[in-house]
């Protein structure tokens, strides 16, 4: 009896009809009568309608606009600015290197002259480009990223001012090593920043830029 039945359901669907009373064979072949809901064999489908040939197939995205780079480019004069202090060692010994800077001297010295220039050009920032939706991504990323630039520049005279190594000694040697290191980073990442924003392109930044990422 079991063997029957497993022999039953492995037959294929057509079989079972084989096996069917003449009448009731009779009875399957007949047309079954249309219904609203039946499909309707002489009902014909439109073909789909071609495809234009200028219509975008995905989205292409321009240029990066001038204004974008040229505030993307302007945000990262704010950590140079701040970031100078750390080279008065290296261009007491080498005046040579201040040479290149003479350009931008006048503004530094408008920059100095404000008070608390610093917190109100971050602030500035921040609350009219980074939080300002009327802003391009582009240009708000990367003000985003020379603030946080800026922010990692106070990270060393914090320790500077916790460990005091002092004025002399080895104490004086690990502050200057420390300076002319931090001044070849600020000027390194500046000519990055500035030049990739100059060219439409967004520079990336080890730790800042993953940063600046969780911050948008």
């Amino acid at each position: 009896m079991a063997s029957a039945t497993l022999l039953r359901l492995s037959l294929p669907p057509f079989a079972a009809t084989v096996c069917l009373p003449p009448h009731q064979h009779r009875r399957r072949l007949l047309p079954r009568p249309l219904t609203p809901n039946s499909p309707n064999l002489f009902q014909t489908r439109s073909p789909p309608k071609p495809q234009r040939a200028g219509s975008p197939i995905s989205a292409s995205y321009g240029p990066t606009p001038a204004t974008d780079r040229l505030i993307s480019a302007a945000a990262y004069f704010l950590p140079l600015f701040n970031g100078l202090q750390y080279g008065r060692f290296l261009l007491a010994q080498y005046p040579t290197l201040a040479i290149p800077f003479d350009p931008i001297l006048p503004i530094l010295s408008l920059y100095r002259s404000v008070p608390f220039a610093s917190f109100v050009s971050f602030f500035a920032i921040y609350l009219g480009i980074v939080r300002n939706q009327r802003f391009s991504h582009y240009a708000r990323f990367n003000s985003l990223q020379a603030l946080v630039l800026d922010i990692l520049l106070v990270v060393p005279l914090l320790v500077q001012r916790i460990f005091a190594p002092g004025r002399a000694g080895i104490g004086l040697k690990i502050t200057i090593w420390m300076y002319n290191g931090l001044f070849v980073f600020v000027v390194g990442c500046f000519l990055y920043g500035l030049l990739a924003s100059v060219f439409g392109k967004t520079p990336y930044f080890p730790l800042v830029t993953d940063a600046a990422k969780h911050q948008m």
